[in-house]
């Protein structure tokens, strides 16, 4: 069955907010990665085939226009906290990717008993014990985003063997934000990992065994951190998981939010 998906803007704290929104069911909150989203991903329908899909575009990524006055995740976190709670969102599962994966985080510690199911996918936030994440600065658009996948062809598989202008132009955009909301320190906050020790949501902490953007001590850190964590491994993955392997990544995602 096709999913409907609809778009629509909502304010808060006298931001834009643009998202997408489709499926039925208990409502689940994807936050996106550093490089932004595509539309019409097959992940999306599969999460929505079983639940209402909210997928909102931080002010300064995609369609939603720059906010000047945020000025680090934690502002982003408590903005998308006072937009679920206007929409009656607040009990949503968060499913954060990536980037979108450290802004989860953050809600859950603004609220650590709201948050029923929390999913941390390669999710940045942490400084990894080993290795570092992958600074975007020292490359170009299109190499950071070859990085994070485990097979070159599904680049040109979502993106096409030449990404459009407009593809390009959305990536400058979505790095110049990133750097103003977590330049220094670089893709990291020192505070967090004490913080989510109060967190008390069920969380499932989801790696790509391939994943050359946050370092798997990231997730041993998350996971040593959440007092109700687990890890998986999806096999065949780098970063971008919900493009590489969206059918093993969504049935993960699904059967966690279905389990006690």
């Amino acid at each position: 069955m096709a999913i409907e998906w609809t778009s629509s803007v909502v304010s808060a704290a006298g931001a834009e907010i643009h998202l997408r929104r489709g499926g039925k069911g208990s409502p689940v909150v994807v936050l996106h990665r550093d490089t932004g989203t595509p539309d019409g991903l097959a992940f999306y329908d599969k999460l929505a085939a079983k639940h209402d899909v909210i997928v909102p575009n931080v002010p300064g990524f995609g369609s939603s226009p720059r906010a000047d006055w945020l000025g680090n995740v934690r502002d982003v976190a408590a903005l998308y906290r006072g937009m679920l709670g206007d929409l009656g969102l607040g009990s949503a599962a968060l499913v954060g990717l990536g980037f979108g994966g450290w802004i989860a985080a953050e809600m859950a510690c603004f609220a650590p008993h709201d948050t029923p199911k929390l999913v941390l996918a390669g999710a940045m936030g942490i400084k990894p014990p080993v290795g570092d994440i992958c600074d975007q600065a020292l490359i170009g658009y299109i190499e950071y985003v070859t990085e994070g996948c485990h097979d070159p062809a599904t680049f040109a598989r979502i993106y096409g063997e030449r990404p459009t202008s407009e593809q390009l132009v959305l990536w400058d955009l979505c790095r110049e934000m990133s750097f103003r909301l977590a330049w220094k320190p670089y893709m990291f906050n020192h505070s967090l990992p004490q913080l989510l020790r109060g967190v008390k949501s069920q969380t499932l902490i989801v790696w790509g065994d391939d994943d050359r953007i946050v370092p798997d001590s990231a997730a041993e850190v998350y996971a040593a951190s959440l007092p109700h964590a687990r890890r998986e491994t999806i096999a065949n993955a780098g970063h971008l998981i919900e493009l590489e392997q969206p059918d093993a990544f969504a049935q993960a995602i699904l059967s966690f939010i279905a389990s006690k």
